[in-house]
């Protein structure tokens, strides 16, 4: 069933908000797609595709107030100390891709307890703030891109 779902439905279930959280900014909000399940489900097996075949042990989810794919707010991230460790192949989601800031911290956070990260998966890539560049030598993959 989800196969008949296309990366085109999954771009039209993103709902554009203009100018928020301040003017200028054109949020690219999920929620319309975190609520039809079919689409949800395809976004997710087509966003681990790439690392079939990676062994990954362990998926380090990038959340902010209790929403496992959405955040914007603060700079810290923390993680349970047991959460991953020596040996563990770690792949590391997030809703989007913008300058590759919190992506490069949740990196370091995982390799300080021993980690290695097989790579990054996104939903959204925010290309024209190249975050990719700051991930280069990683492998970095995006399911939806907004030039």
């Amino acid at each position: 069933m989800t196969q008949a779902v296309t990366v085109q439905e999954i771009y039209q279930a993103i709902r554009d908000v203009p100018d928020f959280p301040k003017p200028g900014i054109m949020f690219k909000d999920i929620t319309p797609l975190l609520l039809d399940p079919a689409r949800f489900r395809r976004a997710l097996e087509l966003m681990a595709a790439p690392f079939g075949g990676s062994k990954v042990r362990r998926v380090v989810s990038i959340e902010s107030r209790g929403f496992l794919l959405l955040e914007y707010g603060t700079d810290a991230l923390e993680m349970h100390r047991d959460a991953v460790g020596s040996g563990d192949r770690v792949l590391i989601v997030d809703d989007v891709l913008a300058t590759g800031g919190t992506a490069e911290a949740a990196a370091k956070l995982v390799r300080a307890h021993g980690a290695e990260v097989v790579g990054f998966t996104f939903l959204i890539a925010l290309d024209f703030l190249k975050g990719r560049e700051r991930l280069r030598n990683e492998c970095v993959e995006a399911l939806l891109h907004y030039a």
